[in-house]
């Protein structure tokens, strides 16, 4: 498993012992994914797939940290998951993302024919589930995709508000890679 990943427990991650999980539970993981991001200096987005009630990916934006233009949340939530699995083949998986994927993530829902995403703040910059695009239910795909927006809207948009506030105050602390 790469560095930049964490473990996993076999089998996938419990989200919750305290009630079934629901979008609410892991959109509330998501959101821990995107504070870690936060943390690191990195835009705040979290995702999780989920499988069959459990956790099996997750991940946070690590563009800077990796200078990967592709270590998005989704991506490496994705990459996460299809490991879990042993394919890359993600039928039956739901994604949590607290920011509406982009193009490129979008793109990769729909090659690891993901089932359902449900995902937070839109993104009218570069939204391509609903916002600007449409990727993930483009009938002349091979794939399509359940979609829900909003969940946890206003607390996904305010961690990254703030975030974009302590940017452009310079008051923002970028970690180095060995100091991660």
């Amino acid at each position: 498993m790469s560095n930049h990943m964490r473990d996993e427990h076999p089998g996938g991650e419990p989200p919750s012992l305290l009630g079934p999980p629901d979008d609410e539970t892991f959109m509330r993981v998501a959101l821990q994914e995107a504070l870690l991001a936060y943390e690191r200096g990195e835009v705040p987005v979290g995702a999780v797939v989920v499988d069959d009630g459990r956790i099996i990916g997750r991940g946070h934006n690590l563009r800077e940290t990796l200078n990967d233009p592709t270590a998005h949340a989704e991506m490496l939530a994705l990459t996460a998951a299809a490991e879990a699995r042993g394919e890359w083949r993600l039928d039956g998986c739901s994604l949590y993302v607290t920011l509406e994927p982009c193009p490129m993530c979008a793109g990769a829902i729909v090659n690891a024919r993901i089932k359902r995403v449900v995902f937070g703040a839109s993104d009218p910059k570069a939204g391509a589930c609903g916002t600007l695009f449409n990727l993930v239910q483009d009938a002349r795909l091979n794939h399509r995709t359940e979609l829900q927006s909003g969940l946890l809207s206003g607390e996904a948009g305010e961690i990254l508000k703030s975030f974009f506030r302590e940017a452009r105050a310079g008051t923002l602390k970028r970690k180095r890679k060995d100091e991660v």
